[in-house]
């Protein structure tokens, strides 16, 4: 407030400081964010003024008595300096506190085009909370299923009482696919892991991907694949193929220490 009220008239908290004010991005500690809503910069130690006349009234709240930019113009100026990863969780922050949702979020930045930070944030928006098709999603799955060494899956079959997206059923493997990864409610989480649990009791194993993994990163889907099928097989080794293997290197291992026997 101190810093708001040294900048004067229009002056808001805005970018960091903003962002930690609402609770969804860590503030820089040297120095405080503000934003003037006229063509001014004035120099305060420790504050970091920005001219932005253009800044509109309606971007404007008052949180614990500070006047701020609401939480959707907060991450996209966010979007301008915060790492993928750190932007990615200031989104999840600001949907755990019901600040805006990313579908509010979504629509929000349809009225903030041209800003920097709009096009950032809505790519990884868009990368996240996009839905394929069902049938655009078999089509990029089961490649990167046949990559990983898995035969041909069931698709959209009843498994313990729900239905599956993939499943095989001599691994005992179901994967599962959301088409939204953020803002889940409670109630669909609380199915998410009725049905994952369900499947583990009965034996199984379960896997979940989001739709947005399936699409953007094939390679960690094509890994995660395969390291689970790896797993799957190593554990399901019946005994008898265990005893044969240990007879096979008994035998691999004699015939090396006679061959290396001293005559006489």
């Amino acid at each position: 407030m101190v810093a708001v009220l040294a900048c004067g008239r229009g002056a808001v908290l805005s970018h960091r400081s903003a962002g930690a004010l609402w609770g969804i991005a860590e503030e820089r500690r040297s120095v405080i964010d503000v934003s003037l809503r006229r063509r001014c910069e004035p120099k305060r130690a420790g504050v970091h003024a920005r001219s932005r006349p253009s800044l509109p009234a309606e971007d404007i709240t008052i949180q614990r008595g500070i006047p701020v930019t609401v939480p959707a113009r907060t991450l996209v100026d966010l979007a301008t300096e915060l790492t993928p990863k750190a932007l990615e969780r200031a989104i999840n922050q600001a949907d755990k506190h019901d600040l805006i949702s990313p579908d509010g979020l979504r629509a929000a930045l349809d009225h903030i085009r041209g800003q920097p930070g709009v096009r950032r944030l809505r790519s990884l928006l868009d990368r996240h909370t996009f839905r394929l098709s069902d049938s655009d999603l078999e089509l990029l799955f089961r490649p990167l299923a046949a990559a990983a060494g898995l035969p041909q899956p069931q698709t959209k079959v009843i498994v313990n009482g729900f239905e599956v997206d993939f499943f095989w059923p001599k691994l005992g493997l179901v994967v599962e696919t959301d088409g939204l990864r953020y803002h889940r409610t409670a109630a669909t989480q609380a199915r998410d892991h009725l049905r994952d649990q369900t499947h583990t009791a009965a034996g199984l194993t379960p896997l979940r991907f989001t739709h947005g993994q399936v699409k953007y990163e094939p390679e960690h889907v094509r890994r995660v694949l395969r390291r689970t099928r790896e797993l799957i097989e190593d554990r399901d080794q019946t005994p008898s193929r265990r005893q044969e293997s240990a007879a096979s290197d008994f035998e691999v291992a004699t015939a090396t220490k006679k061959s290396v026997t001293p005559r006489g």
